[in-house]
C-alpha cells in the first residue's frame, strides 16, 4: 500500500524526466485547499494531487475548483487502487499517472495527458509569486517599482502593464 511520502520523491523524479527543466514547489495553499506538489516549468504552472492508496476522493471535487483557477494543467497522481476509477473523478481535461510497486522501484504510468484548464486565471497565478518575482518583472519590463504600494496594487499594476505576454 502506498502512502504520499512513498511516492512523493519518485514522482517528481518521473516528471522532471518527462517536463525536462522544473521547479517544484510542495504544500502550496490554493484558495480553500493545499496543492501537494507545483511544478513550473518555463511556460506553465502545473498542479499535481497525489492520491496515494490511503486517500478517499472525499476532499476532491473542491481540490479541483481551486486547481482549476490557479494552473495551467493539473495532474492527478495515484496509487494502484485509484487507478480503475481516477477517470470517474476527475474532469477530462486533467492528466492522469497510476503509480505501482515494483520490485525495486515504483512504475509510473500515464494514463492520460493533461490539456489546459479553461479556467486558469492570471490574478490568481500572480497571487502566487513572491514580491521580489514580481520586482523581477516590473525591471525586466521596464516598469515603475512601486515599493510603497502594496502587494496587491504591485500585482493589479503588473497585470495591467503587461499582462499574460510577459508573466
Amino acid at each position: 500500500m502506498l502512502k504520499d511520502s512513498d511516492i512523493r520523491d519518485e514522482l517528481c523524479l518521473f516528471l522532471e524526466e518527462a517536463y525536462g527543466k522544473v521547479r517544484f514547489f510542495e504544500e502550496l495553499v490554493i484558495g480553500k485547499s493545499r496543492a501537494d506538489i507545483v511544478m513550473v516549468t518555463e511556460e506553465d504552472l502545473i498542479g499535481i494531487e497525489i492520491k496515494s492508496d490511503a486517500d478517499t476522493y472525499t476532499r476532491l471535487p473542491g481540490q479541483i475548483k481551486d486547481y482549476d483557477r490557479f494552473f495551467d494543467y493539473n495532474i492527478l497522481a495515484c496509487g494502484s487502487s485509484h487507478g480503475q476509477h481516477a477517470a470517474e473523478h476527475v474532469p477530462a481535461h486533467w492528466g492522469i499517472i497510476t503509480i505501482e510497486e515494483g520490485p525495486d522501484c515504483l512504475d509510473f504510468y500515464v494514463l492520460r495527458k493533461p490539456q489546459r484548464s479553461s479556467k486558469v486565471k492570471l490574478k490568481n497565478q500572480v497571487r502566487l509569486l513572491w514580491r521580489r518575482e514580481l520586482a523581477n518583472i516590473q525591471a525586466k519590463n521596464g516598469l515603475h517599482k512601486y515599493a510603497r504600494k502594496t502587494r496587491a496594487q504591485v500585482e493589479k499594476y503588473v497585470m495591467e502593464s503587461v499582462g499574460n505576454d510577459a508573466i
